[in-house]
């Protein structure tokens, strides 16, 4: 062999060598040529390069046609998995639809302290012309009666949140597989925005009317969300019917106003007589009453029925949210119908 034929085999082994070294275009790379065991790729391989990590396995959900209670551990976890799931998608349709609530209107977020007030001068006109003949109460009648019917549209709120975000998200339902619990907690997020701006401005009246939250206005959170537990149990156990039959949608709201004047809202507790009776038995009364005193600085007195009410109240919110899942396959399949 000529040595100008020496000279360039060795300088072609050399860039060969030199091209190992270096990150680059290579052609085993490229074609896995070459005795190399290496993966097809048209991208350039550093030696430093590190492997790009295993994507994690989604969950895998088998449907058979054996109900849920044949296995109610599975149930209940299924139930948390979902309800932690439905966080994210709940919050962005509470988002979506408080932006849509005060989006076209003038007067915007005094919507929610206007009916109460329009509601406490009614009354308060009724009490003192003596149309409507009313005891004494501990606090001032307006106070009385503006802090009460405050509450009760928080209740309201809380009643109306479950039928009304189900009735609205028929489409999604009937077209996309996602938590339906994303619905329940979506409604509790708007309701308790909108309990905040009441509580805000009420906050703010008080002082004009002569009343002072005390050291108690600290516990007042527990009965506010007391009033988001009730109520959103209450709609709950009527969602299902709800969305079956419109009747109930339309005659809550008369429900509700009826059922305000068996309650303490606008009347203090009667003393005597079968009106003593109901509000005593209306398990509406210790969340309603112990609420305000906490609001308006009083001692509570019905406390122990306040803690009753609320552990009878959780139950029955494990049964209806179990109600629900287990009736909205056949609601959608009627919805879809």
């Amino acid at each position: 062999m000529s040595e100008p034929s020496k000279i360039t085999l060795a300088s072609e082994r050399a860039a060969s060598s030199r091209s190992e070294d270096k990150p680059g275009w290579r052609f085993w790379d490229i074609f896995g040529v070459g005795g190399r065991d290496r993966s097809l790729s048209v991208f350039p391989i550093h030696k430093d390069e590190q492997p790009a990590p295993t994507p994690r396995p989604l969950p895998i959900t088998v449907y058979t046609p054996d109900s849920s209670l044949a296995s109610p551990a599975k149930m209940l976890r299924d139930m948390w998995r979902d309800l932690l799931a439905s966080r994210e998608l709940a919050y962005r349709l509470a988002v979506r639809d408080i932006s849509a609530q005060y989006r076209q209107t003038f007067l915007g977020i005094l919507w929610a302290f206007i009916l109460p007030l329009a509601n406490t001068l009614v009354w308060v006109f009724l009490s003192g012309s003596g149309i409507v003949a009313v005891s004494d109460t501990a606090l001032p009648y307006p106070v009385y009666v503006f802090s009460g019917s405050m509450l009760w549209a928080i209740l309201m709120d809380a009643v109306n949140a479950p039928l009304r975000q189900t009735e609205a998200a028929k489409s999604m339902l009937a077209k996309l597989n996602f938590p339906r619990e994303s619905l329940i907690v979506s409604g509790i997020y708007q309701t308790l925005f909108n309990a905040s701006i009441k509580v805000a401005l009420l906050l703010a009246v008080l002082p004009f009317m002569g009343v002072g939250p005390g050291w108690s206005l600290l516990l007042f959170p527990i009965g506010l969300l007391s009033l988001v537990l009730v109520g959103t149990a209450i709609g709950l156990l009527l969602t299902p019917v709800g969305v079956l039959y419109t009747d109930i949608g339309k005659g809550l709201p008369l429900l509700m106003q009826f059922l305000m004047y068996l309650t303490p809202v606008v009347f203090p507790m009667p003393k005597a007589g079968i009106a003593a009776t109901i509000y005593a038995v209306n398990p509406l009364s210790p969340i309603i009453l112990t609420a305000r005193d906490w609001l308006t600085g009083f001692a509570p007195e019905h406390i122990t029925a306040f803690i009753a009410v609320n552990g009878c109240t959780a139950l029955l919110l494990l049964g209806v949210w179990i109600v629900f899942r287990l009736a909205m396959p056949i609601l959608i399949e009627r919805m879809s119908a």
